[in-house]
């Protein structure tokens, strides 16, 4: 039987939990506050059933064993996100710089899917993308 799930919650920790939450909905997200208590723990709405627990670091702690990763000098993940347009790709990570984050790659011109990538003022990498489904029609597929 192959596993299949209705949502995705994806755990990230983070310094400031009211920061973070100031830096997302800058870029245009919401927050379910159902899961959200600005103190502990916010609960990202990334789209249809897919989340982010952006959770301060002691609270995150007591969800493992191992040490927390300093997003200073390793990537734990990337999260990758598409976009309608190539300038909306550019336009949220444009506006994730001026928000306080950090740009992490050039943009990337594929011929179907241009991505660029930023970090969150936590370090956390998200590359947003903008996948022209016809222009991929074209390709030759091996």
């Amino acid at each position: 039987m192959a596993l299949t799930s209705k949502h995705i919650f994806v755990n990230l920790h983070v310094k400031d939990v009211k920061r973070s939450m100031a830096f997302f909905t800058g870029l245009g997200f919401a927050f379910n506050m159902q899961f959200t208590d600005e103190e502990k723990a916010a609960c990202l709405e990334i789209g249809d059933n897919m989340f982010a627990m952006l959770l301060a670091e002691p609270f995150f702690q007591s969800f493992t064993k191992k040490e927390i990763v300093d997003t200073d000098k390793h990537a734990q993940l990337t999260i990758a996100l598409s976009t309608e347009s190539r300038e909306a790709v550019d336009e949220i990570v444009n506006r994730a710089v001026a928000l306080g984050g950090k740009l992490y790659t050039d943009p990337a011109d594929h011929g179907f899917m241009y991505q660029w990538g930023f970090q969150d003022p936590d370090g956390h990498i998200w590359e947003i993308a903008y996948m022209d489904m016809n222009a991929l029609e074209g390709e030759d597929k091996a």
